[in-house]
């Protein structure tokens, strides 16, 4: 049985920071925002908002563009990870919030739970609601999976240049209209690490950027591999003398903690892939150096990291081999229109993957691409660590749904935040009844209750 995503929805708050003030506040060049890490502004949400408002919101937003009522939904996952629960799971949140437009007790017959994963996790859950149509388990019911997170770092370190927030859902079922999964080649990566973490009762994650962006890069590639054996072996895919697997993959999505990520992470994978082809003699001819190597080839990342001169050499080696023409028409071709939302918005953490991925519909279709029968490759990571590669095929009635993607339109009536009033929200000191926008026709946080018996309780309400 086929299965796949039918639709796609955002939620983006309604408040930004612009890289520009944010730069000129921390002493910092605006260009290493924009041209370094490809950050033009960050999304951050206000202070009646919450992960679960988001997925709520953008859940609510889905199926009222699809018509659908509660009995259409079977499964309904948030995968997150900036849950402010340790036991009760965020979905349940979320079907409480829908419940106040559609009704007490109408979700009650819909499973689901929270997944966490760091990044990966959304892609975890669509892999699990995927197989569970597939199964026949569906009986003819959608599911929804929502990936909604807030990437908040602390002040003044240097992950506060890749903030954001948002969510992304994805009605799943098995005639999907947008994109049908390829089956049985899906490949995971896992291993036990700590680049990125988040302990009990911190806020804010603790962050070991090089060694992540590395271990990121590498999981991948190791991810792919699998895939490559798969899609092989099943005859998904035939691959002739001199070719990639990439060379089957008409677009790459990426996990993208910061737009600039996802070229780092194209250039290592494509660098990877062509080592072992004639093309490569005529690469390194036109870059004019040897590939560097460190100076021990199978130590440990933290060995290659301190391995100061291979990592300067390699960092200009890189920065040749991303400007030759072979290279530039991977990238303008297969990834380019996916970076282009995460500039507007910033990091979605779980979220980002799939931001990218509607990111490249909407702008592949308004250069005027047929993108029926393309197969998309997807490339997912999340800390601690592990990476799942997966891909599907652009169905024949995907115009139906790209024809109506407006990013800008969506984002047009944002507020700008001065970084004094950036500074209040990310240090939480205004209440939900202090929030910088009054919303309609969506949810918003009331109340977070703070007495001994029913600490923590969260009330919601949707404003007409």
């Amino acid at each position: 049985m086929t299965a796949g995503i039918d639709d796609i929805a955002i939620y983006i708050p309604r408040l930004y920071i612009d890289a520009e003030d944010f730069a000129k506040a921390r002493g910092l060049d605006p260009v290493k925002l924009q041209k370094g890490l490809g950050v033009s502004q960050m999304a951050i949400v206000d202070s009646n908002q919450d992960p679960a408002i988001l997925a709520a919101n953008a859940c609510l937003k889905i199926m009222q563009k699809n018509k659908l009522s509660p009995d259409d939904i079977g499964r309904l996952y948030v995968s997150t990870e900036s849950a402010f629960d340790e036991s009760k799971a965020m979905n349940s949140y979320v079907i409480g919030m829908l419940e106040q437009v559609y009704g007490q007790g109408t979700f009650e017959h819909c499973g689901g739970i929270e997944t966490k994963f760091a990044c990966v996790s959304g892609s975890y859950a669509l892999y699990d609601n995927t197989n569970w149509i597939r199964a026949g388990e569906a009986e003819g019911k959608h599911a929804l999976v929502v990936v909604s997170d807030i990437a908040k770092y602390d002040m003044g370190s240097s992950g506060e240049m890749t903030q954001g927030a948002g969510a992304v859902v994805m009605l799943l079922n098995d005639e999907p209209r947008l994109l049908q999964f390829d089956p049985k080649v899906t490949a995971t990566s896992i291993k036990d690490e700590y680049d990125f973490y988040r302990p009990f009762g911190k806020e804010t994650p603790i962050v070991h950027g090089q060694y992540s962006n590395m271990l990121y890069m590498i999981q991948v590639r190791k991810a792919l591999e699998s895939y490559k054996k798969k899609v092989v072996s099943s005859g998904l895919v035939k691959m002739e003398p001199g070719e990639t697997i990439l060379d089957h993959m008409d677009y790459i999505n990426m996990h993208l903690p910061y737009s600039n990520m996802g070229k780092k992470a194209l250039a290592y994978l494509v660098r990877h892939e062509w080592r072992q082809l004639p093309r490569w003699k005529r690469i390194l001819t036109e870059i004019g150096i040897e590939e560097p190597i460190p100076k021990d080839p199978r130590g440990t990342i933290e060995s290659v990291l301190g391995d100061e001169e291979f990592m300067t050499k390699d960092h200009e080696f890189t920065k040749l081999f991303t400007k030759t023409q072979e290279y530039q028409e991977v990238f303008e071709s297969k990834l380019a229109s996916s970076l282009i939302a995460s500039t507007m918005i910033g990091n979605l953490y779980t979220a980002s993957l799939y931001l990218g991925f509607r990111s490249s519909l909407e702008y592949e279709y308004q250069k005027g691409v047929d993108l029926e029968g393309k197969r998309v490759g997807f490339g997912s990571y999340g800390s601690g660590s592990s990476a799942m590669v997966f891909s599907g095929v652009i169905q024949p009635e995907y115009k139906e749904i790209v024809k109506n993607m407006n990013l800008v339109a969506e984002l047009e009536d944002r507020r700008r935040l001065t970084l004094e009033e950036y500074e209040l929200l990310h240090e939480n000191r205004l209440t939900p009844d202090k929030s910088m926008l009054h919303s309609k026709k969506e949810f918003v946080l009331v109340d977070v209750k703070t007495d001994a018996e029913s600490r923590g309780e969260r009330r919601y309400s949707f404003n007409e």
